[in-house]
């Protein structure tokens, strides 16, 4: 297994991006961290450097929509870390509403920030992994990629669907460069994009779920669906299950 010492993660101050930057810190690994609210970043880059202080952490205010800062902070990053041993595109968003019920705004914003916003994160990551030859590249996907799902999660797994499309596409046209490519699948863990999902058997708990995160991300797969147990099995089911029974799933 290849030592990624210097991780950028985005949409880091809160959820799934919180959690593995913690994961990533008890690890000993420098973090680049990123997302809009400043207050929250520096507050946890503070907590991380005390509490492991033989890392270094930096963060910026980014909001991915903007592309072309996307591609300075990125760059940012690299500079001041001296390199890029692997980027967690992790920001999204779960906004969206019923087709046709007045809210293509909430749809739309969806679709941008899961599907546009990423591939402009995956754009800058590839660059610079480019340029050193090296890198590994992490995509949070959603188990929800599988299938398509009626109700409020339509552009959401399409948005989810779209960009683990990207994300093979790109490995194909990485591999050859010796850089690695992982879509990240995870099922229903606690965040704050998961608050609407209420008592579920299936909802794994927030550092449950960011220590499996961070233990697939490490082993570099192509593709992992996280927690394993259930959804790895359930992959498998959802693949067949009829298109009139989505409707619980969602």
């Amino acid at each position: 297994m290849v030592l990624r010492q210097n991780i950028l993660i985005t949409g880091a101050s809160s959820g799934l991006g919180e959690g593995m930057a913690r994961q990533f810190a008890a690890r000993g690994r420098n973090l680049a961290l990123c997302a809009r609210r400043t207050e929250r970043l520096e507050k946890l880059a503070a907590e991380l450097t005390a509490a492991h202080p033989g890392i270094k952490v930096v963060t910026r205010t980014l909001d991915v929509t903007d592309h072309d800062r996307v591609f300075a902070v990125f760059e940012e990053f690299r500079a001041e870390l001296g390199s890029l041993d692997r980027v967690i595109v992790n920001a999204g968003l779960g906004k969206g509403q019923r087709v046709g019920t007045g809210r293509f705004d909430a749809n739309r914003q969806t679709l941008e920030v899961n599907f546009v916003a990423a591939a402009a994160q995956i754009e800058a990551a590839a660059g610079i992994f480019r340029e050193q030859g090296a890198g590994h590249l992490a995509v949070i996907s959603s188990f929800s990629a599988l299938r398509p799902f009626p109700g409020n999660l339509t552009a959401y797994a399409a948005s989810k669907a779209g960009i683990s499309a990207f994300v093979d596409g790109t490995r194909i046209e990485l591999k050859r460069r010796g850089i690695a490519v992982t879509d990240v699948r995870p099922g229903y863990i606690e965040s704050e994009m998961n608050d609407r999902i209420g008592r579920n058997p299936l909802l794994a708990k927030a550092d449950t779920g960011a220590r499996a995160l961070a233990k697939a991300i490490e082993a570099e797969p192509r593709r992992a669906y996280v927690p394993a147990w259930p959804w790895v099995p359930l992959s498998a089911v959802m693949r067949v299950v009829p298109a009139a029974l989505l409707r619980k799933f969602a």
